[in-house]
């Protein structure tokens, strides 16, 4: 696993996004585990959060594109931290925008935040994280509407590596449907074996009854790799 990898799932921990428990997600899973990235409230919280985004979508994608979409609203944050990171450590000037939860008909007016959309733009969707891919059913349309664009793929914080509403991962899921490619600074997998009996800040993080938690989740939501 990269260096960078290890690092995000630690910083994660730090900052409260990532927490094990008793959680019950948006599609109605209880789940052990829960990421968070509202969690993510301080200038260097972000700025950090944008580098890891940064380096996941240059691994994946390159820099060949034009446009960061995050989806109101934790996907506004996220698109302008990670637009900031690519400018200062790729020498890139990629645009950024997001959606209004309703048009503004006065001043700036329309749907859309940030940077417009414009034919021939090569578009990069920024998100927390997927569970069962629901939210870019709400968000290609928003951004086909702007003109003749290509939607390279997808990214998240968190692969959680459970099935979408099918037998496959949303992510794949996602894929599969629209066409795009789809990526993440980190799976479950890489978390579990970074966290697992592994003394971190004093404590161990993931350990024996816990990871029996985790695995008995995907036993139910998981997906064969």
């Amino acid at each position: 696993m990269e260096a960078y990898k290890q690092e995000f799932i630690e910083f994660m921990v730090d900052c409260q996004v990532l927490k094990f428990g008793d959680f019950v997600t948006k599609s109605g899973r209880k789940t052990p585990f829960f990421v968070n990235t509202g969690f993510y409230r301080t200038g260097t919280q972000l700025r950090r959060l944008g580098e890891y985004y940064a380096r996941a979508i240059h691994d994946k994608y390159g820099m060949d594109f034009d446009v960061l979409f995050g989806p109101a609203y934790k996907g506004i944050p996220l698109s302008v931290a990670t637009s900031m990171a690519i400018s200062e450590y790729y020498d890139q000037d990629i645009k950024y925008c997001s959606n209004r939860k309703e048009i503004k008909d006065h001043g700036d007016t329309g749907i859309l935040l940030g940077s417009p959309i414009e034919d021939g733009d090569k578009v990069v969707v920024i998100e927390d994280v997927t569970t069962a891919g629901t939210s870019m059913q709400e968000t290609l349309p928003i951004i086909k509407a702007q003109g003749n664009v290509d939607i390279l793929g997808l990214v998240v914080s968190v692969d959680r590596m459970e099935r979408g509403k099918g037998t496959k991962s949303a992510l794949a899921e996602i894929e599969e449907t629209y066409g795009i490619q789809t990526t993440a600074i980190v799976t479950m997998k890489e978390v579990i074996e970074h966290l697992y009996n592994r003394e971190y800040n004093g404590k161990v993080i993931i350990d024996d009854q816990l990871k029996a938690a985790i695995d008995a989740y995907y036993e139910q939501y998981g997906v064969n790799e």
